[in-house]
């Protein structure tokens, strides 16, 4: 694997991304501008890609865990937290969704920018094409993630999900209610031919 070269710049942040790894677009910055952080929290930045979010939150978070997939992913983002002087406060590691996490591990904030793209996963040609197939109705890769991210969150944590009207936002706000949790707008965004992007929140309701 050679250096990545590409620089994509966010605020005072550089990103550098080797090409196959997701290059930060409008979703990555919508989320990173609604993205808040307190300097007590644990944060867990999943899917982190070139590690724009992680990064942006280990400037005040206490830690942070990001993980991703793609061994290019995780290689470039270890780069990059270096360029951006957190190295000592991410922990970078390959993996697909939860599976290599602990069971004990919990996060006060978790993150993912979700592949929510409908197109068939086993059909991914190359390391990139996971970081936006996300099965024939887009939600395979979102639902395993609401399935198990509660199980991961702190009793008074909160999600934040970024996906696409193409992979139906009412059925994650449903699939988050199955964990008595509620799900809030934090932001969205139209697109072009009829999509739009929302940044859901979840937290948990013991009165939901």
């Amino acid at each position: 694997m050679s250096l990545p070269t590409k620089r994509v710049y966010f605020g005072d942040y550089v990103f550098f991304v080797d090409e196959n790894v997701y290059e930060p677009a409008e979703d990555s910055f919508i989320f990173a501008e609604n993205l808040a952080v307190t300097d007590c929290e644990c944060v867990l930045d999943m899917g982190t890609g070139c590690g724009i979010l992680g990064i942006i939150a280990s400037k005040k978070a206490r830690k942070v865990v990001a993980v991703d997939v793609n061994p290019y992913a995780v290689r470039c983002a270890k780069y990059n937290s270096k360029v951006n002087n957190v190295e000592s406060k991410i922990a970078i590691i390959q993996s697909d969704l939860f599976t290599w996490l602990s069971e004990k591990a919990k996060f006060d904030l978790i993150l993912f920018n979700a592949p929510y793209l409908p197109e068939e996963i086993r059909k991914a040609q190359c390391w990139l094409d996971y970081a936006w197939a996300g099965g024939l109705t887009g939600r395979e890769i979102i639902d395993r993630f609401i399935s198990e991210a509660p199980k991961h969150l702190k009793s008074s944590g909160r999600i934040l999900l970024m996906q696409s009207t193409l992979a139906n936002v009412n059925g994650s706000i449903c699939k988050f209610a199955e964990f008595n949790m509620r799900t809030r707008i934090l932001a969205k965004h139209d697109l072009p031919f009829f999509e739009t992007l929302f940044l859901l929140e979840a937290y948990f309701d013991e009165e939901f």
